[in-house]
Formats: C-alpha cells, sequence, structure tokens
C-alpha cells in the first residue's frame, strides 16, 4: 500500500500515518486568522472606536490579555478545559508543553495536540477580549491584569470543559454549541455586563458623549474581524471536509444578511445609515450563526440574519433606553447586546434549525442531535424538543456561571486592587494609566481645519510682530 502513495503522503518520523496534512495545514491557517481578529482586529476596533484619550488603553488591554491567556493556556488552562475529567464540568490543571503530549494525537482530529492547543488559545484570548469591551474607559489596568488570568482560570475552563470536552455533562447530553456562541459569546457579553457593574460607570460626560476617535481605523478593526470569522467557524470541524465549507458560506451569508437588516432599520427609525451600527449589525450576525454554522442550511441562515440584525438591535435601541437596570450598568462596548443576547438567540434557533444529516457529519450521531422543526417533520417530535430543552439548560448554566464567577472575581480583585480608576486619572486617560498618549504628535484632539486655522493665525502674528518692530526700528522699506 506505502508503495502506491505518493512520497510527499509517505508516513514518516515527522508525519506520521494518523496524521493529515491537508486538515493539519487548515487547522494552523483557521488558528491563526482567529488570532488576527484579536491581534490586530479588536485592538484596532476598540482603539478607533472610544475617545482619542482612551484609545492607548483600549487597544493594551486587548494586546494584554491575548499574551497573558496564551501563557496561562499552555501551563494549566488548556488541559483544564480538555483534559482528565476532575468534575462534569471542570479539568484536571496540567502542563500542555511537554514534547510527548504535544506531539500525540488530539482528541479529535487527525492533527496533533500542539495544533489543538493552539487553536483552542486563540479562542480563549478572544473570549477575553470580548469582555474587555464592557470595560473600556474607566477600569483599573492593573485590575485588569488580575481579571483575566482569573476568569480563564475559573470561569471559561468550567464553560469549555462543559460543552466541548467529550467528558463534560452538557457535551453528553448533546448540546449544539458548533463554534462558541455559548463558551466564547454567551459567556463574554454576560461576564463583561456583570463586571461592568461591579467595576462601575465612565465619568458622567464620557458617558453623554464618546465619540469614536478614528472610525476608518475601527472599520478596519471590523473588517478583519468579519474575515477572521472564516477561521473561527470554518475551522470547528477540525477537517476541510463538507461542514467546514458549508460553515464558511453560512457565516458570510448570515453576517451580510444581519448588517443589511440593522442598517435598514437604522434607516426607518433614524433616517440615517449608521456606520456603527453596521459594525454592530455585523457583530450580531457573527455570534448569531457561530452556534449553528455548519449545522443549519442556507436559508436558515439567512433567517438568522434577519433576527440577528433585528432583535438585538431592538434589545439595543429600545429595552435598554427603557430599563432602569441597564442603564445603570456602563456596558461601553454593548457586548450584552451584542454577544450575551445574540449568542443566546444563536442557541435557540440551533435547536430549531439543526439539520440531522448535517449534525452527523460534526458530532457523528442520529439518534441526538436533531432540531425541534426538523423533529416535528420527522415524527421525532420527542428529540427535537429534548433538543430546545438542552439548548435552555446551556443558556442557563453559562448564565447562572459567569454573573457568580465574574462578581467573586471581581470582589476578591477589589479587596486587594481598586477595580475603577480614580475620577482624576479618568479625567487623563492614557497619559494617567500608561504616560503615552495615541496621537502625540499632532495637537490636543484638536480638528485639522481648527488646528490649521490656529497655526495660521499664530504665523499671521509672528510675522506682524517682525513688521511692526522693523518698522520702529526703521528697517522696514516702504515699497
Amino acid at each position: 500500500m506505502a508503495a502506491t502513495l505518493p512520497s510527499n503522503i509517505l508516513p514518516s518520523p515527522s508525519s506520521p500515518d494518523w496524521l493529515n496534512k491537508a486538515d493539519n495545514a487548515w487547522q494552523l491557517v483557521a488558528a491563526t486568522l482567529v488570532g488576527l481578529q484579536s491581534v490586530p482586529g479588536l485592538i484596532i476596533l476598540y482603539g478607533g472606536a472610544v475617545k482619542k484619550k482612551w484609545a492607548v488603553n483600549s487597544a493594551f488591554m486587548s494586546l494584554y490579555a491575548f499574551a497573558c491567556v496564551f501563557f496561562c493556556w499552555i501551563v494549566w488552562g488548556y488541559r483544564m478545559s480538555f483534559g482528565d475529567k476532575l468534575a462534569p464540568f471542570w479539568g484536571k490543571a496540567a502542563v500542555a508543553l511537554d514534547e510527548k503530549y504535544l506531539l500525540d494525537p488530539a482528541f479529535s482530529g487527525m492533527f496533533p495536540n500542539a495544533t489543538m492547543v493552539y487553536f483552542q488559545g486563540v479562542f480563549a484570548a478572544i473570549t477575553l477580549i470580548l469582555i474587555a469591551g464592557a470595560l473600556l474607559g474607566r477600569m483599573n489596568f492593573y485590575a485588569w491584569m488580575a481579571f483575566v488570568p482569573l476568569w480563564l482560570t475559573f470561569s471559561y475552563t468550567f464553560t469549555a470543559f462543559s460543552i466541548w470536552s467529550p467528558n463534560g455533562f452538557l457535551f453528553k447530553l448533546g448540546i449544539i454549541d458548533y463554534s462558541g456562541g455559548y463558551v466564547i459569546h454567551l459567556s463574554s457579553g454576560v461576564a463583561g455586563f456583570t463586571a461592568a457593574y461591579w467595576v462601575g460607570p465612565r465619568l458622567n460626560k464620557d458617558r453623554e458623549r464618546f465619540p469614536p476617535n478614528n472610525i476608518l481605523l475601527m472599520l478596519a478593526g471590523a473588517g478583519l474581524l468579519w474575515m477572521g470569522w472564516t477561521g473561527f467557524n470554518g475551522g470547528d470541524p477540525y477537517s476541510v471536509g463538507l461542514d467546514s465549507s458549508l460553515a464558511v458560506l453560512n457565516t458570510h451569508a448570515c453576517t451580510a444578511t444581519s448588517l443589511l437588516t440593522w442598517v435598514i432599520l437604522d434607516i426607518i427609525f433614524f433616517r440615517k445609515p449608521s456606520v456603527i451600527g453596521a459594525v454592530q449589525g455585523m457583530i450580531t450576525g457573527l455570534v448569531c450563526i457561530t452556534p449553528a454554522a455548519g449545522v443549519v442550511q442556507g436559508w436558515a441562515a439567512i433567517l438568522m440574519g434577519m433576527l440577528s440584525g433585528s432583535i438585538p438591535w431592538f434589545t439595543m435601541m429600545v429595552v435598554h433606553k427603557r430599563s432602569k437596570l441597564l442603564q445603570k450598568v456602563d456596558d461601553t462596548m454593548a457586548v450584552l447586546h451584542t454577544h450575551a443576547i445574540a449568542g443566546t438567540l444563536g442557541g435557540v434557533l440551533s435547536g430549531l434549525f439543526a439539520v440531522p444529516k448535517l449534525n452527523f457529519l460534526f458530532y457523528g450521531s442520529y439518534n441526538k442531535y436533531v432540531g425541534l422543526f426538523y423533529g416535528l417533520k420527522m415524527g421525532m417530535s420527542k428529540t427535537g424538543f429534548r433538543q430546545i430543552w438542552i439548548q435552555l439548560v446551556g443558556i442557563f448554566f453559562v448564565v447562572t456561571l459567569n454573573v457568580i464567577s465574574t462578581s467573586l472575581i471581581c470582589l476578591f480583585i477589589r479587596m486587594f486592587i481598586p477595580l475603577r480608576m480614580s475620577e482624576e486619572d479618568m479625567e487623563i486617560g492614557d497619559e494617567a494609566a500608561h504616560g503615552e498618549e495615541a496621537y502625540a504628535i499632532w495637537g490636543q484632539g484638536d480638528k485639522l481645519e481648527n488646528a490649521s486655522s490656529k497655526y495660521a493665525s499664530s504665523m499671521y502674528d509672528d510675522v506682524e510682530g517682525a513688521t511692526n518692530k522693523k518698522k520702529r526700528s526703521g528697517q522696514v522699506e516702504m515699497m
């Protein structure tokens, strides 16, 4: 058999017979695409979406989180999320650095543990960066430095193990979370909102007026986020098979529909298409399709896009403005709506639209993973209703876990480090927090035309002063 194979795919010490080179290559590329969503994607999205005085702090919160999570992930986090079972919702802490472990086959897919650790690591990192979006513009950076490793250890690993590890209790129940609608988006949305409650709000004037300092930069970050989602959802089958292709197409179909829906609603009710609103609609579409990307048909992805562009729009533009509780919590980037609400919506819709055949491609089982609509059609209504129940149980678990764990972490940190910057430092922003400014070369935030006129006026005054001086000294000749 080996003699008939091309020489480039013959087994070798560096390419054992269990390794699929194509799958391994795609998995590494997909992981890098997800990493680019954070570094530089969310770094420049956050840096451009906030006030000028918070650009450095917002970007640095993201960069720090990425580095810190990755270090913690390889030292203990990965094995707690995907390793040996310690409890039905948690794995045993252990390092993922040993050569023998890293070069052994991963728990799924035809590639080594080293690839899986990398792939899952960038997912963990982006989750913490999404939480940061709720806390921009006032959180003490030292408190953030402590929050990141604690939340990764005592919240993210619980959810990841429960839902994605073959030993997790929700995985065994048969929950559908194709690529992180629960583990990443619902978790980050609830945790971000909870942490924002404990940290407290921005200064009143910042809450009332918080214009983006660079919308084009924000759009560049949003573009990286959107395109990077190709790896986010396309990499989760752990192969380059049929469901990977379907997941990528569904992702972009849902996202485009969601963005258009949000823009249309802005035009109808506010008479102007908002760029920031379009980005919000893009994000809700990406989040909503994530738990269902490879297990629903294209028509369902379009319908999910319409719902993700309208329901979070309604909760953000109508419900939020009428709710005293929601207004009390200062969620800077509205992660409650764009991630928690959209992630919940995606989880429920997955339970409705999931196709048994596609679920078999991904999960390898026909006995469960049946969307309610298909269950009713196929005479398996009991299985379909069971799927919806499991999806709701998952939502309850993730919400409860993150409210409790995030609150305890914030209260613990508060015992040693103030969660919120001082009023004086918040007045200053980046200079007070880091001793650096985003746009130090140009003035004090003046618009170009204003600064140019001031510069021209100053030059005119200098010339006029010099001319008068020469006249007084008799050095100016009459023309």
